[in-house]
């Protein structure tokens, strides 16, 4: 599993076999949440209260580029 980051003790990562589209896990204790990369978007969470989700789509919406770019180069090599 491919960790891009931690981040105010979320960890955000892809699985090594993903699948479009291009999508985001993010963790943090027995919580999980998947977000889509290119419309940012909630897909699945577990665990989450409303203002975590919110603050994790803002890390997701901050770091969009970056999150794409470590995607393309996981997953085209």
């Amino acid at each position: 599993m491919p960790t891009v980051f931690y981040i105010n003790g979320y960890r955000f990562f892809f699985y090594s076999n993903e699948h479009l589209p291009k999508h985001i896990h993010i963790e943090k204790a027995e919580k999980t949440a998947k977000f889509s990369l290119e419309s940012i978007e909630l897909i699945k969470s577990f665990g989450f209260n409303a203002s975590e989700l919110k603050e994790i789509r803002n890390l997701v919406e901050e770091n969009q580029e970056l999150l794409i770019q470590n995607w393309d180069e996981f997953f085209n090599n």
